[in-house]
């Protein structure tokens, strides 16, 4: 078991060796995250708003998916995949929980059904071949439930309503540059996966934004 979790993975196109320190760029560009996360704090102490256990829940699981995420880069092997992936998933399963619970004011049942759609749209997505767009369908299912809380949260007139529209707009233009790292490998040298990294950090300051600024007592 150890032999596997310890066997090296090659996904992206600035990797050229098994080192610590192969991925520079796509190691450092991690720092969106933490700075997503310190971004957030500093809204909350800026405009008064109470730091509530989930608010501060997004908030760290930001910048675990930044340490995750680095980790995968410079380790490079499948034990540091999950501790890349398993943030993200938690977060992607907080902010939907959260959101339909909280800001939107679902019932329970209703938000455990809303959890139970999400799970077999991302399946869907997950089981289609890998090779596609490099990969990057495994978020289709994340895609499209921001696309649907964003449309409701502007229906509804939440504070900021065009903010989760946003998220979706920047969300889009970063899984392209995902799914175009390695089809771009010989003529850019350094792929595009960092600017992946980049933007994603925008669009979960973004979402965390949308909650943090809409959740109970915020106003």
């Amino acid at each position: 078991m150890d032999a596997s979790l310890s066997a090296a993975i090659d996904l992206y196109c600035e990797r050229t060796s098994p080192g610590f320190w192969a991925e520079p760029v796509n190691a450092l560009t991690n720092l969106s995250f933490v700075l997503a996360a310190i971004a957030i704090m500093l809204l909350m102490r800026r405009n008064g708003i109470r730091a509530s256990a989930p608010a501060v829940f997004l908030t760290a699981n930001m910048a675990c998916i930044g340490i995750g995420s680095f980790l995968f880069h410079t380790l490079a092997n499948r034990w540091t995949m999950f501790a890349d992936v398993l943030p993200i998933f938690i977060y992607q399963m907080a902010f939907l929980v959260l959101y339909a619970r909280n800001i939107g004011g679902l019932a329970p049942s209703r938000v455990a059904a809303l959890v139970l759609v999400y799970v077999l749209v991302s399946v869907g997505f997950a089981t289609l071949p890998s090779a596609w767009v490099n990969g990057s369908l495994a978020y289709g299912g994340a895609l499209v439930f921001i696309a649907a809380i964003g449309i409701y949260h502007r229906a509804a007139g939440k504070r900021e309503p065009l903010i989760l529209l946003l998220a979706v707009f920047v969300f889009v233009v970063s899984l392209s540059f995902r799914s175009l790292d390695m089809a771009l490998c010989e003529t850019a040298t350094l792929g595009t996966h960092f600017l992946w990294h980049l933007l994603n950090g925008l669009v979960l300051y973004l979402t965390t934004r949308a909650y943090v600024l809409n959740q109970p007592g915020a106003r």
